[in-house]
């Protein structure tokens, strides 16, 4: 039986006001000191859920009701699973609050703020290896699945065209990802009617898109292959380089240009600064093949949730037919989004990070959420209960779980390229002794959590480290059982 809070509020509230009233409860004045917020909308009314109401109500008792609704949610700083920013300066912060209503579809008006924006762009693009004679293009999005969208509507646009003007059938384009994909990077193949050819992951190709797949999926309808540098799942980064040799020898065999689109979201803002990088193998635009790369400012970025960027290594692979010329706003601009008006101020706050950090301090805080990400990571398999399923807590080249006794905490001066790359992103699952020792408890799913901007600062070093090695000592089957649901 399912009860309709509302209905019975609904049925209460006249009968409630008018016990209200005889006891005295209101004033006509409408404020008493035992009234919530002291108006007499507060008590007398509820706020509108569905509906607009007919009156408005005042701002002071209106802001307090909101307030006290958002409490149920949680608190952003101890969000650690949603790779979105949480954390900025003060100076960030001001500088967006200064900003918020510029709009960043109106060039002409707010020509400081598109400066800014090109800048950048122009920075990204140099990060990522931009080479001499190109002429990289891009632009703020809302966020990379945005970014995604603009770089594979870019790839189908461009075989359309080829394939048009070699009189060929454009009815049947296809794109490749693993099935650790994003689901941005399938919302594009669905939205934008291209076939989704999603390649099964495993152990065997580190939980991220199978080179051997790639070969035998590829063919002269594949508009591109999304290649992801950190996947959610593992924070595993594909092998960039592997695949964009498969695609030249392919192209060597049948003639077929096949390009790849990165997608950065999270990693093309943590491997440029780490001392890991993707491990050795190039994964940008020093690869001709790499076309487009995106990422994420809100994510590893470090800015507020409302900005991603796309960047194009030369304006060549941006087709014409993508970018709009507008003109009523005052001037011409051109316009290559998917989104018109957008926030500016989150812009705004990218290219403080990246100016107020730099190189170096971003390389710090990267280098912080990694040792961070890997100590977590040794502690958990130390506990004997977890097996970790992301591997940049190993050495490098080793990519799975051994034993405790190969368990070391590290050494003061090592940096993330003692160990594999990728994210700083810890994903595990019950070890094998686990399960055999509390087989009637059922894993569900694998718990992924994330190291962003709000951990960079901090060293975890648990108090309870000496036990942690010492249950290591004690494996799950030869200790004693101290609960059946152990957290």
């Amino acid at each position: 039986m399912s009860v309709d809070p509302d209905e019975i509020i609904d049925k209460l509230h006249n009968l409630h006001m008018k016990e209200a009233g005889r006891r005295h409860t209101h004033t006509n004045g409408g404020t008493s000191s035992i009234t919530p917020y002291s108006t007499r909308y507060a008590s007398k009314q509820e706020i509108p859920k569905f509906k607009i109401g007919n009156e408005g109500a005042p701002a002071d008792a209106v802001h307090q009701m909101i307030k006290d609704e958002l409490d149920l949610d949680g608190i952003p700083n101890l969000n650690l699973a949603s790779f979105v920013g949480t954390y900025m300066e003060e100076n960030a912060r001001n500088l967006m609050i200064e900003n918020i209503a510029k709009n960043m579809s109106d060039a002409d008006e707010y020509p400081a703020m598109m400066q800014i924006h090109a800048r950048c762009v122009s920075i990204l693009a140099h990060l990522w290896g931009v080479q001499k004679g190109e002429k990289a293009i891009g632009s703020a999005t809302t966020g990379s699945s945005e970014a995604i969208h603009l770089g594979g509507l870019a790839m189908k646009r461009r075989w359309q065209e080829k394939r048009m003007k070699e009189g060929k059938d454009t009815s049947k384009p296809n794109i490749i990802m693993g099935a650790n994909a994003q689901v941005a990077l399938e919302k594009f193949a669905r939205y934008f009617e291209v076939e989704a050819r999603i390649l099964p992951v495993s152990e065997k190709s580190n939980f991220r898109l199978d080179s051997d797949l790639v070969k035998e999926n590829i063919d002269e309808n594949t508009i591109g292959v999304f290649v992801i540098l950190g996947s959610t799942y593992t924070g595993h980064y594909e092998p960039v380089e592997e695949i964009s040799k498969i695609l030249d020898d392919y192209e060597k065999e049948t003639g077929v240009d096949i390009p790849i689109h990165v997608d950065g979201a999270s990693g093309a803002f943590v491997a440029p600064f780490t001392h890991a990088q993707v491990g050795g193998p190039k994964w940008n635009f020093e690869l001709p093949r790499v076309k487009s790369i995106n990422t994420s400012g809100h994510k590893f970025g470090l800015v507020y949730a409302g900005v991603g960027w796309i960047i194009w290594r030369d304006e060549a692979y941006l087709p014409k037919h993508l970018v709009f010329e507008l003109h009523y706003l005052g001037g011409t601009e051109e316009s290559y989004t998917l989104n018109f008006s957008r926030p500016g101020a989150q812009v705004i706050a990218q290219y403080y990070n990246l100016v107020h950090l730099g190189f170096s301090g971003y390389r710090s805080i990267m280098e912080n959420c990694m040792a961070n990400a890997r100590l977590l990571s040794k502690s958990l398999e130390a506990t004997g209960w977890y097996t970790c399923v992301s591997d940049i807590h190993r050495p490098k080249g080793v990519h799975k779980f051994t034993s405790i006794d190969d368990i070391a905490f590290g050494k003061e001066d090592e940096t993330s390229a003692d160990y594999n790359a990728g994210l700083p992103v810890v994903a595990f699952r019950f070890s094998d002794e686990f399960k055999k020792e509390f087989s009637h408890i059922n894993q569900v799913d694998n718990l992924i959590v994330s190291f962003s901007s709000m951990m960079s600062n901090f060293i975890l070093t648990p108090p309870s480290l000496p036990s942690v090695i010492s249950q290591a000592n004690n494996p799950p089957g030869k200790r004693q059982r101290r609960s059946q649901h152990p957290e």
